[in-house]
């Protein structure tokens, strides 16, 4: 697994001596792992993606923590270690990063499941950097040039932690593009791999997952919880997943027998895999999909008075950046009420939010206040984050939450 022949033979990292300003040294002594362009006062001239960066305090000239620089991101410095205790970023200091990442992950690999999040970017102390398995296949997402010229230390220790026979490396767009190397998204850097499309298990279900050309890494983990929550609900209901992706709580759903699902998502691709993730498994309800603009078919639905036990909406991101806030708070409100209007007596709803920009006390609030709107009677019985493999280390890290309301009507 070698890397050398494949990044820039002049990309090799040097060390910067950086000072901040009060509130970017703030930052990195409590421990966040962003420094921003505009919190830096001083830093070398010739600064390089992929420079260790040694931010001093600016007083008594100690070190305060130790990052990566990034030149072309506004987040200029990711820290990897923020402290007064001393630390040499080397092997040893990924190699006792990825162990504790893989030990947190322990209660889940003792469930049916050999699915897992093995590194969550910034909250497992690699920012910019995923690790996700499926069964006996690593994958490893790159968003950033700062990882190239660790490369050789941290893939071999990340296939001899998860076991793997196969790693997988994808890169970001941004990375694509970068001329400091000649890596290709999805190519195969260390075993081999006789289909794209991987199969895995999650709590007992059955899934796939293309890891050379799926979105991300190839499939969504992070709401695997969930997936098992809305499952165990809705046997002998009839179930609809709004932008239902590959199928996640649609093949929960089937596979704890629910009597109907209905899978509904704007890409027609993605509903033919949750077809065959659910054919991964045996189930006898009958399961029906709708290709189509959510918003458009919800109304639909609604104008043509269908009803479901259980609905489960889980848009994509809303707000990628700040002037989508209050965009994304509208269809936020908009998607709890077409919720509303679809769900049965006494049914559950599920509404659910990746937008990190959102908080999950706003999210939760815009949901309780539309349907306290409603005449119908309701109760909360749930709302839930991240799932174990994706720990929180800091606030803009925790993007997923999920709100589980029962209709007492």
């Amino acid at each position: 697994m070698s890397f050398s022949s494949q990044i820039d033979s002049n990309y090799t990292p040097k060390r910067l001596a950086v000072k901040l300003n009060s509130k970017g040294e703030q930052f990195v002594v409590q421990g966040h792992p962003w420094v921003f362009s505009n919190n830096i006062i001083k830093i070398n001239d010739d600064a390089k993606s992929g420079d260790l960066a040694i931010i001093f305090s600016k007083n008594k000239n100690r070190v305060v923590g130790l990052g990566l620089y990034d030149a072309n991101s506004p987040i200029r410095i990711k820290m990897l270690h923020s402290s007064y205790e001393k630390a040499e970023i080397n092997t040893v200091f990924f190699q006792n990063k990825i162990e504790a990442a893989f030990n947190k992950r322990q209660s889940l690999l003792k469930t049916k499941t050999n699915s897992y999040r093995l590194l969550f970017g910034e909250n497992d102390g690699f920012p910019g950097l995923i690790a996700d398995v499926y069964a006996s296949v690593l994958v490893v997402k790159i968003y950033s040039e700062i990882w190239l010229p660790y490369l050789e230390t941290i893939i071999p220790s990340l296939q001899e932690t998860s076991a793997a026979e196969t790693v997988v490396i994808r890169l970001s767009r941004g990375l694509e593009k970068s001329k400091l190397h000649q890596l290709q998204n999805g190519e195969v850097v260390y075993g081999m791999l006789e289909n794209e499309v991987v199969e895995f298990v999650e709590h007992g279900v059955n899934f796939s997952a293309n890891v050379i050309k799926g979105h991300k890494t190839g499939y969504f983990l992070d709401h695997r919880a969930n997936r098992k929550q809305v499952g165990e609900w809705s046997k002998g209901k009839t179930v609809l997943d709004v932008f239902s992706y590959a199928g996640g709580f649609s093949v929960h759903a089937l596979a704890n027998g629910a009597k109907e699902v209905t899978s509904l998502d704007i890409s027609k691709q993605a509903l033919e895999i949750a077809i065959q993730n659910g054919k991964l498994n045996t189930y006898s309800g009958k399961h029906k999909i709708i290709a189509g603009d959510a918003f458009a078919e919800l109304k639909n639905l609604i104008k043509n008075k269908v009803t479901f036990d259980v609905v489960v909406i889980d848009p994509p991101s809303f707000a990628k950046q700040a002037s989508e806030i209050d965009l994304a708070k509208k269809k936020y409100t908009q998607l709890a009420e077409l919720g509303e209007k679809l769900t049965a007596k006494n049914g559950l709803l599920v509404l659910a939010s990746c937008s990190s920009r959102v908080l999950a006390e706003e999210f939760l609030e815009i949901n309780n206040k539309k349907l306290a709107s409603t005449k119908r009677r309701y109760k909360e019985v749930l709302n839930t984050q991240h799932d174990t493999d994706h720990p929180i280390s800091f606030l803009e890290g925790a993007y997923l939450k999920c709100g589980y309301y029962r209709f007492t009507d």
